[in-house]
């Protein structure tokens, strides 16, 4: 199940999906450019989002890039 324009997971909820969007973030992979510390820093993106999108990577053979 994906929320709208994005590849995410509607468990997320809707704003984080949304304002990952807004800042161009529409697939997993365009993550892995990405710290954890980039995504806190996009508003409606907190720790809940990003531990799910950590999951998500993982499931990929993703991960988000190393600070």
């Amino acid at each position: 199940m994906t929320s709208g324009a994005t590849e995410f997971s509607s468990s997320m909820g809707k704003v984080a999906p949304r304002e990952l969007a807004v800042s161009g973030i529409t697939r997993y992979e365009q993550l892995t450019a990405w710290t954890e510390r980039d995504l806190l820093a996009i508003h409606g993106v907190g720790p809940k989002a990003v531990g799910i999108l950590r999951a998500e990577l993982a499931a990929r053979g993703l991960r988000l890039r190393e600070e």
